[in-house]
C-alpha cells in the first residue's frame, strides 16, 4: 500500500504545489515584472511562496493521492481480490493511516514553526518589491509617467545606441505653478554607478521655465515672467533610487503572522488582559457621565421683564431621585425662553460630545478586538490543517474504493470540486471569525465540522460495499419517487368460457385507434399555467381512451392465440398518470395558482411531465391497436378458416 500511495502522494503534492505557485504568481505578478530583480531575489521569493502555499496544496494532494490509490485497486480488481480473502477495509487501510497521521502531525510542526518565519520573509520581500523604483523602458510615442516629477515623451529610440529621438520632457518636480518644459532633438539617459540618480543628456534643445516665484507683488500686473534657454548640450540630474532595499523584517515578526502557539497564547492573553482594562474604563467614563450629573434650573426675577437668568441652582440627579421624583419638564417650564435655549443649546452640545467620545471609544475597542481575533483564528489555523488532512483522507480513500476508477480522470475532477467545496466554506468561516461575527473556534473549525461527517460516511458506506455512487441506483430512486408505472400482464386461461367476438373487437380497435389520432392532434404537451389551474387539470378524453382499452383488453383476453395475448400486454395501463386534479378548479384554483406559487409551480411542472407520459402512452396505444388489427386479420381468421374445413371434412367422411 506505501509503494502504491507514496509516489503518487509525491506526484499529486508537486502538482498542486505548481498549480497554486502559479496562482501566486499571477496575483503578484505586477509587483515583480519590470523591477530589474535579480534571478536570486525571484528564487527566494518562489521559495517562501512555496512554503507558504504548502497548508493549501497538501490537503488536496491526500485527497487526491488517496482517491487514485483505492480507486486504482479497485479497478485492477486488487480490492476486491483483498476483500474477498477476508481483509477488512480498515485494515487495508491502515497503513496509510498511519502515515497519513505521521503527515498531520509534521503539518503541525511545520504551521507551527516553520509558516511564521515563511510568512515573514514572505511579505517582507514582496513590501521591499513593491518599493523598488521600475526599470526605465521609456516606450515610443507615449508619455512615460514612472519618473517622479517628470513626464517624458519620446517620438522614436535606437535600441542598439540608447538614443533617444525628438524629446519633450514635462518637468513638475518643483510644483505644478513652477513647471518646466523641455524640447530636444535628441538625447541619453543613463544611471548613476551608485543607482541613486538618472542622468539625461539632452542635444540641441530649448527650455521654458515659469518664474511665478520672482513674480512682482504687484497684484494687478498679469503678465506671468518666464525664461526661455537655448542649448547644445544640457544634464539633468534625477533623483531616482534604483537599488533593491530590504525592509526590516522586525516590524512582520511582532505581527500575528509571525508568531508561533506559545507567542500567539501569551499575546492573546496580554491583549485580552489590555481589551478588559480599556472595557473597565470606558464603563467608568460612561457611568460617570451618564448617571451622575448635575444641571441648572433658573427662575426669572418677577420684577425684571428681561429674560435673563437671574439665578441658577444646582440639583444633583442622584439627590432629586432620592427625595423625590424629578419632573423634567415642569422643571424646564419653569425657565425662561433665553434660559430654555440656553439649556437646549449646552443639551445639543454635550451629547455631540459625548457621541464623538462614544464613537472614539468604540473603534479604540473594535481595533483592539479584531487584533484578539486576528490573533485566536492565526492560532487555530495551526490545528486545522492537521484535521485537514486527515478528514480528506477518510474521503478519498473510501470514495476510490467506492467508484472503482484509477488515472487522473474522474479522481481529478472529484477531487477538485471537494476541495473547492471545502476552500469556500472554509474562507467563509474565517471571514465570519474575524470579523467577530461567530466565535474564533467556530469559523475556523467550520469546514472540518462540515467534511468530517461526511468522511464517516463515505467510509461506512465503503466498508458495507454500498453502491452509493451507483448511477442506476440514483434513477431507479428517481423513478421510485416519481411514481413506478405498472406494468401488464396477461395469460393463457386454461378454461375459456366464450370466444371473443373477433369481428367486433376488430372494430372497436379501429374505433380506438382513429380515437387516439383525434386526441394526439388535439393535445399539447404544455399547458398554460393559469388554464391548468382554472380546469383542475382534468383530462376526461384520455380517461375514456382508458376506459375502452381496458374494456377491450378484458373481451381479448379470453383468446387461445398466444401472440394475441402477448400482444395484449404492451397495452399500457392509463391510471393514476393520465391526469394530475389536486382538486382545485375555477376561482378556487386560479387563486391557488397565484397565491400559493412556490407550491403550485412544481405540481404544475409534474403535472406537463405526466402530459408527456401521456402522449407516449397514447403513440403506444396507437400502435398496438394496429398490430393487433394486423393479427386478427391474418391469423385468428386463418385459424377459423381452417376449423370449418376440418368440420367440413369430418361431415363428409
Amino acid at each position: 500500500m506505501l509503494q502504491t500511495f507514496l509516489p503518487l502522494f509525491f506526484m499529486t503534492f508537486g502538482i498542486c504545489l505548481f498549480i497554486v505557485l502559479m496562482q501566486f504568481l499571477w496575483r503578484y505578478i505586477d509587483d515583480m515584472v519590470g523591477k530589474g530583480l535579480s534571478i536570486l531575489v525571484l528564487g527566494e521569493m518562489f521559495f517562501y511562496a512555496a512554503l507558504f502555499l504548502v497548508p493549501m496544496a497538501l490537503p488536496l494532494a491526500i485527497l487526491l493521492a488517496s482517491l487514485m490509490t483505492f480507486g486504482n485497486l479497485g479497478e485492477r480488481l486488487e480490492l476486491l481480490a483483498m476483500k474477498s480473502a477476508g481483509v477488512s477495509l480498515i485494515h487495508i487501510m491502515r497503513p496509510l493511516i498511519i502515515t497519513v497521521s505521521l503527515i498531520s502531525v509534521g503539518a503541525f510542526f511545520f504551521q507551527n514553526n516553520v509558516m511564521p518565519v515563511a510568512q515573514v520573509k514572505l511579505y517582507t520581500l514582496l513590501y521591499s518589491m513593491r518599493q523598488k523604483s521600475p526599470e526605465l523602458d521609456i516606450p515610443e510615442g507615449i508619455f512615460y509617467k514612472d519618473i517622479p516629477g517628470f513626464n517624458v515623451y519620446v517620438k522614436e529610440k535606437n535600441n542598439k545606441t540608447g538614443l533617444l529621438k525628438d524629446l519633450m520632457i514635462y518637468d513638475y518636480s518643483e510644483g505644478f505653478n513652477n513647471a518646466r518644459v523641455i524640447v530636444a532633438d535628441s538625447g541619453r539617459l543613463k544611471t548613476s554607478a551608485d543607482k541613486l540618480f538618472l542622468i539625461l543628456s539632452l542635444f540641441n534643445g530649448e527650455s521654458f521655465e515659469n518664474l511665478r516665484s520672482q513674480e512682482n507683488t504687484n497684484r494687478t500686473t498679469t503678465a506671468v515672467p518666464y525664461r526661455r534657454e537655448t542649448f547644445s548640450t544640457k544634464d539633468i540630474l534625477i533623483e531616482f533610487d534604483a537599488n533593491f532595499n530590504r525592509t526590516d523584517e522586525s516590524f512582520m515578526q511582532n505581527q500575528y503572522l509571525g508568531k508561533n502557539l506559545k507567542d500567539l497564547q501569551l499575546s492573546i492573553d496580554s491583549m485580552n488582559l489590555t481589551l478588559d482594562s480599556i472595557k473597565v474604563i470606558n464603563a467608568a467614563d460612561i457611568y460617570k457621565n451618564s448617571y451622575v450629573r448635575s444641571f441648572q434650573t433658573g427662575r426669572r426675577d418677577e420684577g425684571e421683564k428681561g429674560d435673563s437668568l437671574v439665578g441658577t441652582r444646582i440639583i444633583p440627579l442622584f439627590d432629586i431621585a432620592q427625595k423625590e421624583e424629578a419632573d423634567f419638564d415642569k422643571i424646564y417650564a419653569e425657565l425662561t425662553p433665553s434660559g430654555q435655549a440656553s439649556v437646549l443649546n449646552r443639551v445639543k452640545t454635550s451629547i455631540e460630545r459625548i457621541r464623538t467620545d462614544y464613537y472614539f471609544r468604540a473603534s479604540t475597542v473594535g481595533t483592539e478586538a479584531a487584533k484578539v481575533r486576528r490573533h485566536m483564528t492565526e492560532w487555530h489555523k495551526k490545528f486545522t490543517l492537521s484535521f485537514a488532512c486527515m478528514v480528506f483522507f477518510f474521503i478519498g480513500a473510501p470514495l476510490g474504493a467506492i467508484i472503482r476508477k484509477g488515472g487522473l480522470g474522474m479522481p481529478v475532477v472529484i477531487s477538485v470540486i471537494l476541495f473547492i467545496f471545502y476552500y469556500i466554506i472554509d474562507n467563509m468561516g474565517f471571514k465570519m471569525a474575524r470579523d467577530g461575527v461567530w466565535q474564533a473556534w467556530e469559523g475556523m473549525w467550520l469546514s472540518s465540522a462540515v467534511l468530517a461527517p461526511m468522511g464517516i460516511f463515505l467510509t461506512y458506506k465503503a466498508v458495507k460495499d454500498s453502491v452509493i455512487l451507483n448511477a442506476d441506483t440514483y434513477l431507479n430512486a428517481l423513478k421510485n419517487l416519481i411514481g413506478k408505472r405498472p406494468g401488464r400482464k396477461i395469460e393463457r386461461k386454461e378454461v375459456i368460457i366464450y370466444t371473443p367476438d373477433y369481428a367486433a373487437a376488430r372494430s372497436a380497435l379501429v374505433a380506438l385507434s382513429d380515437e387516439v389520432e383525434r386526441f394526439l392532434k388535439g393535445h399539447r404537451r404544455w399547458l398554460n399555467y393559469l388554464r391548468f389551474w382554472r380546469d383542475g387539470g382534468k383530462d376526461h378524453a384520455a380517461e375514456k381512451i382508458g376506459q375502452e382499452v381496458e374494456a377491450i383488453v378484458e373481451d381479448l383476453a379470453n383468446s387461445d392465440q398466444n401472440l394475441l395475448l402477448n400482444k395484449l400486454m404492451d397495452f399500457p395501463i392509463l391510471t393514476g398518470y393520465h391526469r394530475f386534479n389536486p382538486g382545485l378548479e375555477g376561482r378556487a384554483g386560479l387563486l391557488f395558482g397565484l397565491l400559493a406559487f412556490p407550491v403550485a409551480l412544481p405540481i404544475y411542472l409534474l403535472a406537463t411531465y405526466q402530459r408527456k407520459l401521456l402522449r407516449h402512452d397514447m403513440q403506444v396505444i396507437r400502435k398496438t391497436c394496429g398490430e393487433l388489427v394486423e393479427i386478427i386479420d391474418t391469423r385468428v381468421h386463418s385459424v377459423d378458416n381452417n376449423s370449418y374445413l376440418r368440420e367440413e371434412l369430418k361431415k363428409g367422411i
